[in-house]
């Protein structure tokens, strides 16, 4: 019996060390979006615009992982916004936000994507668009966290 209790306490104990290893893992996944954000103003404003609407789309991404993390205790290894959004059940004008940011993700990265290059497709007022649209949900990312 004592071996039973011992074996519980054990597995509560690394319970608890791996709950708070998650509410650290989802704070650095916070502040790695920060970074990206703030690195999507500063290619913004270097007229870097695919770059900018790229770093605004991952800020998002990290962000919505950082509260997964947080809510769920796993990482979930996807890069669709709006699935991440509906698991986290953002209101729908969020998820909206996320459906503009998600074709990001692959068209600013690859020539072949969107039959544009991605720093002839994306221009300032789209990238604006998009580091706006991020914005509002980190915005409400930030109170969940």
């Amino acid at each position: 019996m004592l071996a039973v209790s011992n074996n519980k306490l054990r597995h509560e104990a690394l319970q608890e060390l791996m709950l708070a290893n998650m509410e650290e893992e989802a704070k650095r996944w916070m502040e790695q979006a920060e970074r990206d954000f703030k690195s999507a103003q500063n290619n913004f404003n270097n007229d870097d615009y695919y770059v900018a609407s790229l770093l605004s789309q991952q800020s998002v991404e990290k962000g919505l992982k950082s509260l997964y993390l947080k809510k769920f205790k796993e990482l979930k290894k996807i890069h669709n916004l709006v699935i991440l959004a509906k698991d986290l059940k953002l209101p729908k004008k969020l998820i909206d936000k996320c459906d503009e940011l998600n074709p990001i993700y692959i068209e600013a990265r690859y020539p072949d994507a969107s039959g544009d290059l991605p720093h002839n497709k994306y221009t300032q007022g789209k990238s604006q668009e998009d580091i706006r649209a991020a914005e509002v949900i980190l915005k409400w990312l930030r109170k969940k966290i």
